[in-house]
């Protein structure tokens, strides 16, 4: 049986395949049982993954993809089927994307756990229980000026009584949900069929954000979902013939497009980017078909107000921004042309990783197929170009831009400075993958049934059971790459590293510190430790930087003064306390950073202090030992002493 339905991005007829009635009950019940199966033995084996890796038993990896690909492989399978209801599509959707939570759930259920997890946790509780915006973060300096995600989250805890943590999980869940449903909108503001839709939400989800970064208590998480539903209210106001819906459209755009600037950023700055890709190639295409023109001028309408929006809020709200994030990219690019040019301090990847090879493998193959799948996508749009409707064509031209800017990016990930930025374009370039590919898929699947019979059946079966080893591929390697495993599994606690940075005794000493001196303290303080003090311990610590170069306290020789700029700056700006952690006379940091990526600091598989270097402050006059544990040591600055000292040293 077939159904006529009108495609909701063309205004054309398409047809798809149903099911009597009793059939669909049959498929319903089935895709039910089976899904549900699949979620509680996916669950189960991601519960053992993480007990072994806790453990140390090993055998992690294995059983992690074991228990994704469990429930990916027939979620996918009905979500892409042809005779799947729309219903019980549009629960798959919500049920998988619900299930692709569960890793980072598992992962920590009961607190912060990633480095931007601990600051904007502590900027959530902190508006909790004060009520102040815009309060600048001691551990990410510019999250203070864009207080959405905070500001959503200590209203669902007051308004509900919850935690500042549970209340910020629900709102990622119901975000994270959100997304993978915004992905299918979007897709299907394109075209009319439904599992193309289906189809680039699952492919969406293979990127290596979709898991583990973009569902962290983060700025990202919340911004992007907002993001992708703001661009399928901008196609349909650039769609919609109505002048009155084609207002009301562009005024949800607008409105949306405030509410992700004062969230993230970078996502912000994205969305300008895809409304002025979409904007051009309407403008291109509006030359030789001119029913173009009004599309063309909507979305150069959407752009400017978007920029406009986005430009007041960086120069009068934040602009910190602009500083923030130029370093990353200034630098990655420097060190990108260095490496084109011959020079060494590239990035080895996987260096010293425990992952198994075929996961270091995938991770290098899934770039190439991603280029496969974008070129099959380039000619199937190059070939349906006059068949298919004027204003689909143009705006799947724009994503397939958007697509392409994975491929630079994949680059810039040879550098250490390139290497973070690279990784959080992919959640945003894999939109333009996932939705020009998913027509491909179709078109696939489609190809291989036609026969009818037996041989049809064989070909749509080998079709399908190709493409979901190539989901299980991306997959697998796409979040090889994106995330290393002491992020994706937990472990006994690691020097250096964010994800494994608590200790009984950091906690302890930060506990100690909150308890007799009060909350927001300014002190110095490692990467590490200033992640605990600074959430935990509600206090507002410094890791240094180049125009504060606190960790020269640390650097500094026994028996040679401190700089005596830096000891004035710490008594201007009120600094209390310093932190030492004797660690780091002992052991490399994890992720090869003991303060600030711009630290002058060497890293040769040595520890980068002395012991004397770290246990100097015991005599020096103007530091008073307030606490003293295996590792951890806490000083207060004598400021008196330090203003006679410093200014006895300039007589």
């Amino acid at each position: 049986m077939t159904a006529t339905t009108a495609g909701p991005a063309t205004g054309r007829l398409s047809e798809e395949r149903t099911e009597p009635a009793g059939r669909a009950w049959v498929a319903t019940a089935g895709c039910a049982i089976t899904l549900t199966a699949a979620a509680a033995a996916g669950a189960a084996a991601l519960v053992v993954a993480y007990r072994r890796a806790e453990w140390g038993e090993g055998g992690q990896f294995g059983w992690f993809w074991a228990g994704m690909l469990v429930c990916t492989i027939p979620a996918a399978f009905w979500a892409v089927r042809r005779t799947t209801p729309v219903r019980l599509r549009l629960a798959v959707l919500v049920g998988y994307a619900c299930f692709t939570y569960l890793p980072k759930l598992l992962r920590n259920p009961t607190g912060p756990l990633y480095h931007d997890e601990y600051a904007h946790w502590g900027q959530s509780h902190d508006i909790l229980l004060d009520g102040r915006l815009f309060e600048q973060n001691p551990i990410v300096r510019v999250i203070g000026d864009y207080p959405g995600l905070h500001a959503t989250v200590a209203s669902f805890a007051a308004l509900t009584g919850l935690t500042v943590w549970h209340a910020a999980l629900l709102i990622l869940i119901l975000a994270h949900v959100l997304m993978a449903l915004g992905v299918a909108a979007l897709a299907g503001q394109l075209w009319p069929d439904p599992r193309i839709g289906a189809a680039a939400a699952v492919v969406y989800s293979l990127n290596s954000s979709f898991l583990f970064f973009d569902t962290q208590l983060g700025y990202e998480s919340l911004a992007i979902s907002v993001m992708v539903w703001a661009l399928v209210a901008g196609l349909r106001a650039v769609r919609t013939a109505p002048r009155g819906a084609r207002v009301g459209w562009v005024a949800l755009t607008l409105v949306l497009a405030v509410a992700i600037t004062a969230t993230h950023h970078l996502t912000a700055l994205w969305l300008i980017g895809i409304l002025a890709l979409l904007a051009l190639t309407c403008t291109v295409r509006s030359l030789r078909d001119r029913t173009l023109v009004t599309p063309a001028r909507v979305a150069w309408t959407l752009t400017a107000g978007v920029g406009v929006v986005v430009m007041i809020w960086m120069g009068t709200v934040a602009p910190r921004t602009t500083s923030y994030l130029d370093p990353y990219l200034g630098r990655a690019l420097d060190q990108f042309s260095g490496l084109a040019g011959g020079e060494s301090g590239g990035r080895t990847l996987f260096s010293q990783s425990i992952a198994p090879w075929w996961e270091q493998q995938s991770a290098f193959v899934a770039p190439g197929v991603a280029f496969l799948a974008m070129t099959g996508a380039t000619l199937l749009w190059w070939r349906r170009r006059n068949r298919t409707e004027p204003l689909t064509r143009a705006a799947s031209a724009a994503m397939l831009l958007v697509g392409a800017l994975y491929f630079p990016a994949t680059l810039l990930i040879l550098t250490p400075a390139g290497a973070e930025g690279a990784r959080r374009s992919w959640a945003f370039s894999y939109l333009g993958i996932a939705v020009v590919v998913a027509p491909l898929i179709v078109a696939l699947l489609d190809r291989a049934s036609r026969p009818i019979g037996l041989a049809g059946r064989i070909r749509s079966v080998s079709a399908g059971a190709l493409l979901l080893a190539v989901c299980a591929l991306l997959l697998v390697g796409n979040n090889a790459a994106g995330m290393n495993p002491s992020y994706r599994f937990p472990g006994p606690p690691v020097f250096g590293s964010d994800t494994r940075a608590v200790t009984p005794e950091v906690m302890a000493a930060a506990r100690w510190l909150r308890e007799t001196q009060g909350r927001e303290t300014r002190l110095v303080a490692d990467r590490y430790s200033g992640l605990i003090f600074g959430s935990y311990g509600e206090q507002e610590p410094t890791t240094g930087s180049a125009t504060f170069p606190a960790y020269e306290l640390y650097l500094t020789q026994p028996g040679r003064p401190a700089p005596a700029a830096l000891l004035n700056q710490l008594r201007e700006w009120r600094f209390e306390f310093l932190v030492v952690d004797r660690r780091m006379a002992e052991q490399v940091p994890d992720i090869k950073i003991y303060f600030e990526t711009n630290e002058p600091i060497p890293h040769d598989g040595r520890p980068a202090f002395s012991r004397a270097q770290l246990t100097k402050f015991d005599a020096l006059p103007w530091l008073i030992k307030m606490y003293d544990g295996p590792h951890i040591a806490i000083y207060r600055f004598d400021f008196g002493s330090l203003g006679q000292r410093v200014h006895g040293e300039r007589r």
